[in-house]
């Protein structure tokens, strides 16, 4: 493979970088940025804050250059590949599915804990998670280099020890600043929509 087309980003993973870069900026820079940011996150079902429509923009906000940057790192080292694999237009129905699912997961989770009624979700990470576990499933022997250890793992065991790590994690952590149940409703939903399609033949 040439390294131009190693780099080269197909249009919808493209759009979706650029998407979520500019409503950060928006988050960032402008006046209203804040007030906006607080009131399109994500909030449990029992909160005065919610609306239906956080569902779809929570996952375009995000809670600061380090979440943006990984999120999209992650969407534009994974989406690539399954972008050309499934087409633009299932790709980005893929994409969306995952972050809604994602976030159903964890409106059902903070409905039983009251500590998350108030507090916001927000990032792309559960649409994440979903291509993370596409790629898995897609290409389970394809090697993965990571970071930290810098040894290389099959794109198979790299999924599940993420899956299984990020349910633990929900579990056990105390902390509510990261959406761990989002993180694997993402997974959840991407897997199920797979399945799907695979029972009817259109991958």
């Amino acid at each position: 493979m040439r390294l131009n087309s190693y780099f080269r980003t197909p249009s919808v993973t493209l759009n979706l970088i650029i998407v979520n870069v500019l409503f950060y900026l928006v988050q960032t820079l402008l006046p209203f940025g804040n007030e906006m940011s607080w009131k399109l996150a994500l909030y449990s079902s029992h909160s005065h804050h919610f609306h239906v429509y956080q569902l779809i923009i929570y996952m375009f906000l995000h809670g600061g250059t380090t979440h943006l940057f990984f999120n999209m790192f992650g969407l534009w080292m994974f989406g690539r590949q399954l972008e050309y694999d499934l087409g633009a237009r299932r790709f980005l129905t893929y994409y969306l599915i995952c972050g809604v699912g994602a976030g159903l997961i964890q409106l059902l989770v903070s409905h039983f804990d009251p500590l998350m009624w108030n507090v916001p979700t927000v990032g792309a990470s559960g649409a994440i998670f979903g291509i993370l576990l596409a790629f898995g499933v897609l290409h389970p022997n394809a090697m993965i280099m990571l970071i930290i250890p810098p040894i290389p793992m099959r794109a198979k065991y790299f999924v599940i020890i993420y899956g299984v790590l990020e349910l633990l994690l929900g579990v056990f952590s105390t902390s509510s600043s990261v959406a761990h149940f989002a993180h694997v409703g993402g997974m959840l939903w991407g897997w199920l929509l797979l399945r799907l399609w695979r029972v009817r033949r259109i991958i």
